[in-house]
């Protein structure tokens, strides 16, 4: 799995849109104004320690923690709340579980609007 294959996944969702909010290095995928995946393209000001390819998401505090008991390529967050987001080594990673995990962020996201405007993405 690389970037773009990623990115096109993310913006394949309904109503979602990308924007650079942090920098040209990082692109952030929304729902209604609410990041749910922030992916990190290499190099620039956000370099992190090892420079692998990673993306940030958000996901309940008890599914965090189940996925980084189980998955070595899922850890807490660099520059996020690490109780709310992790990071996934997507290239390490199966593509239909990395899918799976993006629709999960954004399924959260999509639950936690409200009523009105929720029932366009459920």
């Amino acid at each position: 799995m690389n970037i773009e294959q990623i990115r096109d996944y993310a913006l394949s969702l309904y109503g979602v849109t990308e924007d650079q909010p942090f920098g040209d290095d990082i692109i952030t995928f929304r729902l209604e104004g609410k990041i749910f995946v922030c992916l990190w393209l290499g190099g620039g000001e956000h370099d992190m320690k090892d420079s692998a390819p990673r993306f940030a998401l958000k996901l309940t505090p008890e599914r965090n923690e189940e996925l980084r008991e189980r998955y070595s390529t899922i850890t807490p967050a660099w520059h996020w709340n690490k109780k709310h987001w992790s990071d996934v080594y997507y290239e390490l990673m199966d593509d239909s579980l990395v899918y799976d995990l993006i629709k999960e962020s954004y399924t959260l996201v999509a639950s936690k609007l409200p009523k009105a405007v929720r029932q366009k993405y459920v």
